[in-house]
């Protein structure tokens, strides 16, 4: 019998609901990918929308972002003035280019405390779908005021609430999917990785529009509303919501038990049995992605209290209801100062590099860059730390305990070259987005499984939109703070930073505490399931 080729080998190395879980990981990492990728070329168009047009206009470079990421144009496109795009090029640029990211931003942040609860109540694949089909739409409308001559605010106001309200459909969909196919065993390490669609969304989304801006910006909106809406027609034809849906069965058995409580008559539990034993299939929870073992069994900390099945006469989660589960509320406070940090290197990250490092502004582009490529390294080494303590407050109280003095060393050390700059960049990335990933991704998905549902598996989608939507609040608050407070100095806008980082650490106290002094919520519920 011929040896069989390596690649195939590989292949057969994993079982068939490994497979189902790579391509369901891969699949939502490209669809969130999309969703930052159609946000992103608001921020490289604003350049092109207002431009320098006179000498007065050049010493208010400090005071907006857009021209540290926006690209000068050597020729005045159609339909365009010599200072830009009506009405943006008038002396109220900053606050009519203003308008358009808080409108953006905060009809996000109302929108996501809806989506959640929308989100429960309906497929997970229709609803993404639709939304990204619809985002689609909405990014590509901004364009076509370019195409149809349309200087009117309120059309690109309009677009912009409007692509905000639908974006919220994205977030708690591949979160609540996610959850669906990866227990708690590895999910820090595995969201960690997935978490970094953030940054290549952004990277492809810079790309994409810089390509277009100089020449035809509406491009640089209608293409990425393509993507996303092609993605929402592959989400469509392939996303597969929960294992139940393709009778996954798994090779790990387990013993299955009934056990009373008050929500639906029943709450299941499983134990591993001997390997060789003969059982039926272990529930998806248990299963992961990367095997434990080389025999592939699967370790004892993998053992979790399990959802049961959602179906069995469970109602969708009240908002009320969602604050009820314990951190929840901490969490989303926290992740509120969290992204607003973040999101405020997002916006003015390029301006600073370039007023203080004297280098020009698509060079202070690129070199931005470099933050989010620290946050994909800050994601992952959240997610295999808390996977390895069982602590995610901790994690985050960690990182944001050392986050904030790095910001202060940051703001010193950035004006002494480019070595200092690029090096200081990659840790800040780290350790502002480490805790960001963490929240929205591992913990979001811990709460909305907590053992306090007893079983309910319709509280995911509901419990990320609450603690997604409050950090987005945050990242509305954060770029309006540092306009208003940039114009002062730049050392007082690194304060106000490490003052958020400070109560988002504070938000987080309590919940570190008990997680010092008490077992860990795995520990607990493997010592709940040997009691009974």
């Amino acid at each position: 019998m011929a040896e069989l080729p390596p690649g195939i080998r590989c292949m057969v190395l994993f079982s068939r609901d490994q497979w189902y879980r790579a391509f369901t990981l891969l699949l939502t990492f490209l669809l969130y990918t999309s969703f930052h990728l159609s946000r992103k070329p608001i921020s490289i168009v604003k350049g092109e929308l207002h431009k320098h047009c006179a000498h007065a206009h050049e010493v208010e470079l400090h005071s907006y972002k857009e021209y540290a990421i926006g690209m000068q144009l050597p020729e005045t496109p159609r339909n365009a003035t010599p200072c830009g795009w009506a009405p943006f090029d008038k002396k109220n640029y900053k606050q009519l280019l203003g308008a358009l990211d808080y409108s953006f931003l905060c009809a996000y942040a109302i929108g996501m405390y809806l989506s959640g609860i929308i989100g429960e109540r309906l497929p997970i694949r229709y609803y993404l779908s639709s939304g990204m089909i619809f985002s689609g739409c909405f990014t590509a409308l901004f364009g076509l005021g370019y195409f149809y001559n349309i200087h009117n605010l309120w059309f690109y106001i309009i677009a912009q609430v409007l692509n905000g309200l639908v974006q919220t459909t994205g977030w708690p969909s591949v979160i609540t999917c996610i959850g669906n196919w990866f227990g708690k065993g590895r999910r820090g390490l595995i969201m960690g990785i997935w978490n970094s669609h953030t940054s290549v969304g952004n990277i492809l989304g810079s790309l994409i529009a810089g390509h277009w801006v100089s020449s035809c910006w509406g491009l640089s909106f209608v293409v990425p509303g393509v993507i996303i809406t092609v993605m929402g027609v592959v989400c469509f034809l392939f996303l597969i919501e929960h294992p139940r849906d393709i009778k996954c069965s798994f090779n790990t058995h387990c013993n299955t038990k009934r056990y009373p409580n008050s929500v639906n008559g029943f709450k299941i539990k499983n134990q591993l049995l001997n390997p060789t034993d003969s059982g039926k299939a272990q529930d998806p929870e248990i299963q992961c992605l990367l095997p434990s073992k080389e025999n592939g069994n699967m370790a004892t900390n993998h053992i979790v209290v399990m959802q049961g099945d959602p179906s069995a006469g469970m109602s969708a989660i009240s908002f009320l209801g969602a604050l009820r589960i314990p951190g929840v509320i901490e969490f989303s406070l926290c992740l509120l100062f969290a992204k607003l940090v973040s999101y405020t290197f997002l916006f003015w990250l390029p301006l600073y590099i370039s007023s203080t490092g004297h280098i020009d502004v698509k060079k202070a582009a690129d070199l931005s860059t470099l933050f989010d490529v620290g946050g994909i390294f800050g994601g992952i080494m959240a997610g295999l730390l808390s996977d390895k303590l069982h602590k995610r407050a901790s994690t985050c109280g960690l990182m944001l305990l050392f986050a904030a003095p790095t910001l202060y060393v940051f703001s010193s050390v950035s004006r002494m070259g480019m070595e200092a700059t690029i090096g200081m960049l990659l840790l800040c990335g780290a350790l502002v987005n480490g805790p960001y990933s963490l929240i929205t991704t591992a913990v979001s998905a811990d709460l909305g499984t907590h053992k306090s549902l007893k079983g309910n598996a319709k509280a995911l989608s509901t419990v990320t939109a609450i603690i997604d939507g409050t950090g987005s609040v945050g990242a509305a608050l954060g770029p309006l703070l540092a306009g208003l407070i940039s114009p002062s100095g730049w050392h007082n806008v690194f304060y106000m930073l490490m003052v958020a980082d400070a109560c988002a650490l504070l938000f987080l106290l309590r919940l570190i505490r008990k997680e010092l002094t008490c077992h860990t919520p795995l520990h607990s519920e493997q010592a709940e399931f040997k009691e009974h």
